[in-house]
């Protein structure tokens, strides 16, 4: 299979371009610290806080074709005139089930003596996290223990309930509870970790959790 990149859904390698180069380094963590007279060590606050925050990832995909000017010229105004400047999902053949979201920027050259074009395309802002291509949506009936499995991106779920539910899980060594009438709910404190979060549910209707997991 070639290599190929996917632009809203749309291959870069149907629209005549061979991906050559993917660079899509870790971002970095937000690390703020403070050095305090007497101790031995700063306080670090990204650990302080009690999770890591990520800056903006920035990625370069690189692009190539053969061809004659006019041609070249075509490709890059279908390209550009579609993506240069706004928001996009990006997705590596290699890994279909993620997506980067970053706004792209592009730049481009030709050789009339090899008749080879190539494109660039940079983003600076994208989100830190890739996120899952399907949302994850789990539905449990009745009363009981739901089990959340999550990735490492923390997210906090949509939560759909048909009747009065009670909610009630533990972050650390915090103890929550939550009494919801039937609807569509957003609970801040119901924030999933990596690995299973367990909730106990009190219900007699249906509880359905919907969120887009992600990871680095």
């Amino acid at each position: 299979m070639i290599p190929d990149i996917l632009i809203n859904d749309t291959s870069m390698l149907k629209l005549g371009w061979i991906r050559e180069t993917v660079d899509f380094p870790i971002p970095k963590s937000q690390a703020e610290t403070v050095t305090v007279p007497g101790r031995n060590s700063p306080v670090r606050f990204n650990e302080a806080l009690g999770r890591i925050s990520f800056e903006p990832r920035a990625f370069t995909l690189t692009f190539s074709m053969l061809g004659t000017r006019v041609r070249f010229d075509e490709l890059v105004s279908k390209v550009s005139n579609r993506y240069a400047g706004r928001l996009c999902q990006i997705i590596c053949s290699e890994e279909p089930n993620l997506y980067v979201l970053g706004t792209i920027e592009m730049s481009s050259s030709y050789d009339p003596l090899t008749g080879k074009g190539q494109l660039v395309m940079e983003s600076s802002d994208a989100d830190s996290y890739r996120y899952h291509v399907e949302e994850t949506q789990v539905v449990f009936t009745g009363s009981g223990t739901a089990v959340l499995v999550s990735d490492y991106m923390p997210v906090v779920p949509t939560v759909i309930t048909t009747a009065e539910t009670t909610m009630s899980w533990k972050i650390g060594t915090d103890t929550f509870r939550r009494t919801l009438s039937s609807g569509t709910w957003e609970i801040p404190e119901l924030q999933l970790s990596f690995g299973d979060n367990s909730i106990k549910i009190e219900s007699d209707g249906s509880t359905t959790f919907r969120y887009r997991e992600g990871c680095l």
